[in-house]
C-alpha cells in the first residue's frame, strides 16, 4: 500500500520510471496539453469538469512522492493584457503548498514562450492536464535525487 498522498497508478509508475532532471508538467484547463510537450512525455487527463482536478491538488500529490530540484510557473510577458493585473493570485496558492510539504522551494518564473519550449524538451516525461480554470497556474516541476 501506497503512503503517500498519490495513488494514481499511471502517474507513479511515469515517475517511478523517472529519473534526476526529469520534468513534470502541471497544467491548468487552458494549457494546449495534446501539442506544447516534449517527445518522451506521457499525457495523463485528470480534466473531469471546470475546476476539477485543480493544479494545486496535482501539485501537493506529486510534492507527496518525488523530491523535486525546482519548481517553475508560466511567467506573464510584458505585453500580455493580464501583465497589467501583477502576479497570478495562484501562486500564492502553489507557495502555501510548498510550504505545506515542507519544501524551501521557490516559484521560477519563464515566461510564457520559453516556458513552452522547456516543456518541449526531451527531458519532459509527463503532462497532468487539470481542469483548473485559474489563469497562469502551469507548473513545470524537475525532480531531484532521494537523498535518504
Amino acid at each position: 500500500m501506497l503512503k503517500h498522498q498519490l495513488i494514481h497508478p499511471e502517474i507513479n509508475a511515469i515517475l517511478g520510471r523517472a529519473g534526476h532532471h526529469s520534468k513534470i508538467l502541471i497544467a491548468d484547463g487552458n494549457y494546449p496539453a495534446s501539442t506544447k510537450k516534449g517527445p518522451n512525455a506521457s499525457l495523463v487527463c485528470l480534466n473531469l469538469s471546470p475546476g476539477v482536478v485543480s493544479v494545486t491538488e496535482v501539485l501537493q500529490a506529486i510534492l507527496s512522492a518525488v523530491p523535486i530540484d525546482h519548481v517553475n510557473v508560466m511567467g506573464i510577458p510584458s505585453d500580455d493584457p493580464y501583465a497589467a493585473l501583477g502576479e497570478p493570485p495562484v501562486w500564492q496558492e502553489f507557495r502555501k503548498v510548498l510550504q505545506n510539504a515542507g519544501s524551501n522551494l521557490t516559484l521560477e518564473p519563464i515566461l510564457k514562450w520559453d516556458f513552452y519550449q522547456h516543456v518541449e524538451s526531451p527531458d519532459h516525461v509527463l503532462t497532468v492536464q487539470t481542469g483548473d480554470r485559474a489563469l497562469w497556474a502551469n507548473v513545470l516541476l524537475t525532480l531531484g535525487c532521494r537523498t535518504e
